[in-house]
């Protein structure tokens, strides 16, 4: 007797618990319902970006086979003879291949070194100044070149700095030797660092001047009635309020740190030759779209590809072990 009241007590229990669970699915499912009544506008607004993304973006990963192939437009994808990693082959023994690696990697660690503080430097100068006149068109100023093509901005520094430039008009009017930057390709690596500051440091700051908003004023104004100097309140208070975002935009910066800027190159390798100019994506485009070798060129873009992912997946770890957020956990 005391056994089928158990039994049924535990059928009651089980079917009880079966029941609420019904009712928390059936609820769940309302709740998402009544979200995406609510949210359907910004939900169609988002579906052309996020179309975007997966044709262009991760559907158009599929297009790597070819950089296991020889391929031949005319063949087709699938047609075009398979020759597996042949093509990585005669690229990781193509002397012209490392030498684009070999600027790519310089350019791409002086932009590190060189603009990527410059941003925060100058989004920390504007959240320090005190009349919002000034910073307004200070801010103006600074985000204007980023609207410009980089056709425009080589044409600006060739205008200013070329053998014919502005320049070397004032030298010559001076009676002092000429100097041609633009076509020295000693001087094309720092050429285009200030190109790249010049053009987008003012841009870089928006997302720096948003974290500083939301630092309390009532921290600095604590600190420096309890004796604290500028440096010593940026250093306890601003740099730890941005530090988060300048993690993980630096971990953004490492997984695209080898495309150096493909315009910008293009647009001056004629002036300062391949060997100074030549980066992965300049190299890939003479390669397979001038060359037509395409699965060597896609060979290439692969290898950056890769290179990219792994340095995302290594600056990630690195940051979770410093106690840092990352990109993700």
């Amino acid at each position: 007797m005391a056994i089928a009241e158990r039994d049924a007590t535990s059928r009651t229990g089980a079917a009880g618990a079966s029941g609420a669970d019904r009712r928390a699915g059936r609820k769940g499912h309302d709740t998402r319902l009544k979200r995406l009544r609510r949210d359907w506008v910004l939900l169609a607004l988002m579906a052309p970006g996020v179309a975007y993304f997966l044709v262009f973006h991760y559907g158009a990963l599929a297009g790597n086979v070819i950089a296991f192939k020889d391929y031949v437009p005319f063949d087709g994808l699938w047609a075009s003879q398979w020759v597996g990693v042949d093509n990585f082959r005669t690229m990781f023994g193509d002397p012209d291949f490392w030498s684009a690696v070999l600027n790519t990697v310089w350019i791409a660690l002086l932009q590190l070194v060189f603009f990527f503080p410059v941003p925060i430097a100058l989004a920390m100068l504007l959240h320090s100044l005190t009349r919002d006149s000034v910073r307004k068109f200070v801010q103006s100023v600074a985000y204007l070149p980023h609207f410009l093509s980089w056709v425009i901005v080589v044409a600006v520094f060739q205008q200013v700095l070329g053998e014919t430039g502005l320049l070397n008009n004032v030298l010559g009017d001076a009676h002092l030797h000429s100097v041609d930057i633009i076509g020295n390709p000693t001087a094309f690596k720092p050429l285009v660092i200030a190109e790249v500051i010049w053009k987008d440091c003012g841009w870089g700051t928006i997302i720096f001047l948003a974290a500083l908003t939301q630092v309390d004023e009532q921290q600095y104004e604590a600190a420096a009635i309890d004796g604290a100097g500028p440096w010593r309140r940026f250093w306890h208070i601003t740099l730890p309020s941005v530090r988060p975002i300048i993690v993980l935009l630096l971990i953004m910066r490492l997984g695209d740190i080898l495309s150096v800027g493909f315009e910008q190159m293009l647009l001056q390798r004629a002036s300062v030759g391949p060997d100074a100019a030549e980066v992965i994506d300049t190299f890939v485009y003479y390669k397979g779209l001038v060359g037509g070798d395409y699965g060597y060129a896609a060979a290439a873009g692969l290898f950056k590809g890769v290179v990219g992912a792994a340095l995302v997946f290594a600056a990630n770890k690195v940051a979770h072990r410093l106690g840092e957020q990352g990109v993700y956990r």
